[in-house]
């Protein structure tokens, strides 16, 4: 059993920032990569952001300059540094774990982002 825990959702405005973190335990310890999703009601979850573990980031072209994608080689824990925000920015982030080069095994429970004046 693997457990994916996000936190550091909340409300920022416009041009703010926030930062989330993802914890990644349980019986498997070496993953392939982690990343970020998103979903806004009425659409499809999307890829925000992943990182492979030997720290290889891959951006969607809607974050690029504004977030940034980190992992913590000391633990399965990952961070998503979001700046300039945007209203459409505003979904549920969710975290994931792959075990393998495609494809999501694992994912968290999501934290909500909101970004509104």
């Amino acid at each position: 059993q693997v457990e994916v825990v996000e936190s550091g959702g909340g409300l920022a405005q416009p041009g703010g920032s926030l930062s989330l973190s993802c914890v990644a335990s349980g019986t498997t310890r070496s993953f392939y990569g982690m990343g970020w999703y998103r979903q806004a009601p009425g659409k499809q979850r999307e890829l925000v952001a992943e990182i492979t573990r030997t720290g290889i980031p891959v951006y969607e072209d809607f974050v690029k300059g504004r977030f940034t994608i980190s992992r913590n080689g000391a633990e399965n824990m990952i961070y998503l540094q979001m700046d300039s925000l945007k209203p459409e920015d505003t979904a549920v982030y969710y975290c994931s774990v792959s075990t393998r080069p495609y494809g999501v095994d694992y994912w968290g429970q999501g934290t909500q982002v909101t970004v509104s004046s």
